[in-house]
């Protein structure tokens, strides 16, 4: 095999490596990829893993009698969907707050939560800094 055959096999073979890699590493990215939408986005994204946002409509909480599950309803400008979470609740949920939730819809039309996070807005303090800041004006 001359010089020049055997450098464009190893060529080759970097160039094949190099791409079986990218799409190793490609594919992880897909498995791991979660789109997140709104209300109104939601109907193109029913049989993947989402995160869903949205502001908590003011009365649309409840809690069932096993005070585990809870039942809210995440709205948009345009569209809002009932949602199913069975958990404890962050401290910051509040109704009419702005909310994260990541699951999936399921079959019966509800968005079904494994996770949700408040969202708080730029003024959020701590409670404790809130308290120091109001000691130290007095």
């Amino acid at each position: 095999m001359k010089a020049r055959h055997r450098r464009a096999a190893l060529i080759a073979a970097g160039v094949a490596s190099v791409a079986l890699v990218c799409a190793f590493v490609l594919n992880a990215f897909r498995a791991n990829v979660m789109f997140f939408v709104g209300p109104s986005e939601l109907a193109s994204h029913t049989s993947s893993r989402v995160r869903l946002g949205g502001l908590v409509v003011p009365g649309s909480l409840v809690r069932d009698a096993d005070q585990r599950t809870v039942r809210f309803v995440v709205a948009d400008q345009r569209a809002s969907i009932p949602v199913v979470f069975e958990g404890a609740l962050p401290d910051l949920f509040r109704e009419g707050s702005g909310v994260v939730a990541q699951g999936k819809v399921g079959s019966d039309g509800r968005f079904h939560a494994d996770e949700v996070l408040a969202k708080h807005d730029e003024k959020y303090q701590p409670p404790q800094a809130a308290q120091a800041l109001r000691e130290a004006r007095r």
